[in-house]
């Protein structure tokens, strides 16, 4: 009897042998995937350069080691602003960027980025999950052979640092300041001068007064940046980028190669990403914001209303303007325009009011 049992029992272990054995060799043989991501900023540049970094250690994490992306910085592999053509030729698997970079193949690009009193943070990743925001960016990338994904965002953005007070539109003419994109358009059309840099001459170019003022991104980049060594007043609120999403970009091929798993894989991986880099800009913005005032005793100033409402006017005519300019971009703006409209009087009866009140 104890003999008939013993065998019995190794029988049952020699048998849950061969099924732990045999489901290791077909999860070990399941193919694996080496991706390459090329980013659009340097080296260890803090919440973007590691958040995409983040995101591939994510991606390695929740797909078992499946999926593995080597990520490179800008410059690393391809120039920071050569992102979009490396994947859409499938040069690299996938890249981390922003989509208001592309406005030179298409206006319509700049509407999942940022536009001139637009979204804020919430509103975008309301419009791209909740509304037809997502199946339009894939509408418009899917000509480029892209498949796009929302992964991250910096949140309302400053309005720069000034070496004068602007206290009018007037005080906008002549100026001659750094901002790209529509905001840049909405300057010229005040009067400004507008003058693209590189990140790297910007603080020597505000410096040698080579341009009056600058837009960055908030408060914790232009502290390391150290703006508040050559600029008298820093303005609020970031009119230009009220909510700033960036961009997780794959190469439809390569995506379309990728087991229904790990694309799943890779859409929870940006979710993520999307809350965790916006937390982080928050947090690491309102220490910032405090070092810049206790400890540089920064002035602090606000765009008077008559200015963010003549700006707005501008901006609205600009934005019109850039839509009219390609099918797509119509298409997206009126999207963008009346999804803007239907949550006006939901903000304004909750986030606004409340926090009007607490502030």
């Amino acid at each position: 009897m104890e003999r008939r049992r013993f065998l019995k029992g190794l029988g049952a272990v020699a048998l849950g042998s061969t099924v732990v054995s045999r489901a290791t060799k077909a999860y070990s043989a399941e193919k694996r995937f080496v991706w390459r991501m090329v980013t659009s900023w340097p080296p260890n540049f803090p919440i973007l350069q590691t958040g995409a970094e983040r995101l591939a250690r994510r991606v390695g994490e929740l797909s078992g080691g499946r999926l593995t992306i080597q990520v490179y910085a800008g410059k690393e592999l391809v120039p920071p602003l050569g992102v979009f053509d490396a994947v859409s030729q499938g040069t690299v698997e996938c890249g981390h960027s922003a989509s208001y970079y592309w406005a030179g193949k298409s206006p319509a690009f700049q509407w999942f980025t940022s536009i001139p009193f637009g979204l804020n943070a919430q509103g975008m990743n309301t419009w791209l999950y909740q509304g037809n925001g997502l199946k339009l960016w894939q509408e418009l990338y899917a000509q480029f052979n892209i498949v796009p994904r929302p992964a991250g965002n910096t949140g309302v953005q400053m309005g720069g640092w000034f070496n004068r007070e602007i206290n009018s539109l007037e005080d906008f003419k002549g100026l001659k300041m750094r901002m790209p994109g529509l905001g840049g358009k909405v300057l010229k059309k005040v009067g400004g001068t507008v003058v693209l840099l590189p990140a790297g001459e910007i603080y020597t170019s505000l410096e040698r007064g080579v341009i009056d003022a600058t837009e960055w991104v908030g408060p914790a980049h232009d502290l390391r940046m150290g703006f508040q060594k050559v600029a008298k007043y820093y303005y609020g609120p970031g009119w230009h980028e009220p909510g700033s999403v960036l961009e997780f970009i794959v190469n439809k091929k390569a995506h379309d190669a990728l087991p229904d798993d790990l694309k799943a894989v890779l859409d929870v991986a940006c979710a993520e990403l999307n809350v965790q880099m916006l937390t982080e800009f928050e947090h690491e913005n309102a220490k910032g914001l405090q070092t810049l005032m206790k400890e540089h005793k920064v002035k602090i100033k606000h765009f008077p209303p008559e200015v963010l409402k003549g700006l707005r006017k501008v901006a609205k005519e600009t934005i019109e303007e850039e839509a009219s300019k390609d099918k797509m971009a119509q298409k997206i703006h009126r999207d963008f325009s009346a999804f803007q409209e239907k949550m006006r009087p939901w903000a304004n009866i909750s986030e606004r009011e409340y926090y009007n009140f607490i502030i």
